[in-house]
């Protein structure tokens, strides 16, 4: 695993402390791979999720240190979403 996939995920367990998360989401990081997310926090896997977020390493760092609205990725092309859109939602909530 990448150094930039430990930080990923390190990150997101970080920004989900606390919360209550009871979905599955995908982050699938182009050149570097992919992790998951669920009620036990991030961890390597590239199973099927309810919700799957694609994009390049440098927007993905943007948005866990809080340079990048979620949202706005997504509205500007940088952040692609397929799946259930309610859980995409729930998600930029806690990252945004």
């Amino acid at each position: 695993m990448s150094e930039y996939m430990t930080e990923a995920m390190k990150a997101m367990n970080e920004k989900m402390a606390g919360q209550d998360f009871d979905g599955t989401a995908k982050f699938d990081v182009k050149d570097e791979g992919t992790f998951m997310l669920d009620s036990t926090g991030a961890h390597p896997g590239d199973e099927a999720a309810d919700v799957t977020l694609s994009a390049d390493a440098d927007t993905f760092r943007a948005i866990f240190e809080g340079d990048l609205n979620p949202t706005n990725a997504f509205m500007s092309g940088k952040l692609a979403i397929d799946g259930d859109m309610g859980m995409a939602m729930k998600l930029a909530s806690v990252l945004g």
